[in-house]
């Protein structure tokens, strides 16, 4: 599966309709998205359980400010619409393989109590 490009409008209804979405943000004048692209591209090629989306942060300023992106290339992992890995800077294949094995091995009932804990602590 290759990778797809990502729009503010399509962007939620992806999260939303597939079970894991990695997001890769870049730009084209930036050197390291450029150095990324290709290992991401292939990672698509190996893992088509995964939607390799990319979001162009020069074309979709508002989602990329949406999302906090402060720094390119940024890469997202979205596991069952929730939001289990944000990192900024180029990732090696190595690297990226294990972020994918960990979003793949989540326990996302697990992932769900904590998060449900986390916001009961911020209420009281």
């Amino acid at each position: 599966m290759a990778t797809t490009t990502l729009t503010a409008e399509a962007f939620e209804k992806t999260v939303a309709d597939n079970d894991i979405v990695l997001v890769d943000f870049w730009a084209e004048w930036c050197g390291p998205c450029r150095q990324f692209a290709p290992t991401f591209e292939k990672a698509s090629e190996t893992h088509e359980d995964v939607v390799f989306a990319k979001v162009d942060t020069e074309a979709e300023q508002a989602l990329a400010q949406a999302a906090q992106i402060t720094s390119i290339p940024t890469l997202m992992a979205f596991r069952e619409q929730v939001l289990v890995f944000a990192q900024p800077g180029a990732l090696p294949a190595p690297a990226l393989e294990q972020v994918i094995t960990a979003v793949k091995d989540l326990d996302m009932d697990d992932v769900r109590r904590q998060i449900a804990a986390q916001d009961n602590k911020e209420q009281n």
